[in-house]
């Protein structure tokens, strides 16, 4: 019987393992999946219902009056923002809003058995530099909580005093700049890889509104001081990521044959 030497069978095999090996080496291999990259720039639209609290108002006047009850009606708002994702759980943006006049209320008594009430109108435009952390995503849902700082003007305009007796005065529509600050707290929903819904509660300050009201004759001037004005805030927005940041993909150089 014919018989191959065992060691001619070796070296045939390997001939052919090498040979396979070094035509798999010339073809181009797909690259590695990478990791979704999130990051990137973004606009947020938002619009919201602000539930203003009472301020602290300071009352001074030269006569014996006493300050009964004062109030800050709610009001609407609405802005935008234009910010940038850094990662997938961090966020920072520039944000500008108009908050719509809301009524403000005052009831001054004074003896024997006298009453004045005074009534106008605050608005504020609102600038803010916020951070978001977001806190994961479950089911398209994310979690997240911020904060910002930055500044308010606010407006008191069309402020008057009404006394039955006939006296009466106007105000100084004045306005004024003060700072601003807010925290956050809202859950996010991922319609698409590019567009988000948020729901925020949000607290705001933003600062004070001072006011002189001047008399006709027969009264004196009064001063008052709207401060600590602060607003429980209920936003739905839109976020829209509009410009990712570019993914970098290492290229593999093609091998030469021969």
């Amino acid at each position: 019987m014919f018989r191959i030497p065992l060691s001619l069978c070796a070296l045939t095999t390997g001939a052919l393992l090498a040979a396979t090996a070094a035509q798999a080496a010339d073809i181009n291999l797909p690259p590695p999946p990478q990791p979704e990259i999130t990051s990137g720039w973004y606009l947020r639209g938002f619009v919201g219902i602000g539930m203003n609290a009472k301020a602290d108002l300071d009352y001074q006047t030269q006569t014996n009056a006493t300050l009964q009850f004062n109030s800050n009606d709610d009001t609407v708002f609405v802005g935008g923002a234009v910010g940038y994702e850094f990662n997938n759980w961090f966020r920072f943006d520039v944000s500008a809003e108009y908050r719509n006049k809301s009524r403000v209320y005052a009831l001054v008594t004074y003896p024997p058995g006298g009453i004045d009430t005074y009534e106008g109108y605050l608005k504020s435009y609102v600038f803010l530099a916020n951070a978001f952390v977001d806190l994961g995503t479950w089911n398209c849902f994310t979690p997240f909580l911020g904060a910002g700082v930055g500044g308010a003007w606010n407006t008191l305009s069309d402020f008057f005093d009404v006394n039955p007796n006939g006296g009466y005065g106007f105000g100084r529509n004045p306005d004024e700049w003060h700072l601003a600050y807010a925290f956050y707290a809202g859950l996010g929903y991922n319609v698409s890889k590019n567009l988000k819904i948020d729901l925020t509660y949000r607290y705001l300050n933003y600062g004070s509104i001072t006011d002189t009201v001047d008399c006709n004759v027969t009264c004196t001037k009064d001063s008052f001081k709207f401060g600590s004005l602060h607003s429980h805030d209920i936003m739905l927005g839109l976020r829209w990521i509009c410009c990712e940041a570019p993914q970098y993909v290492e290229e593999r150089p093609l091998r030469s044959k021969g």
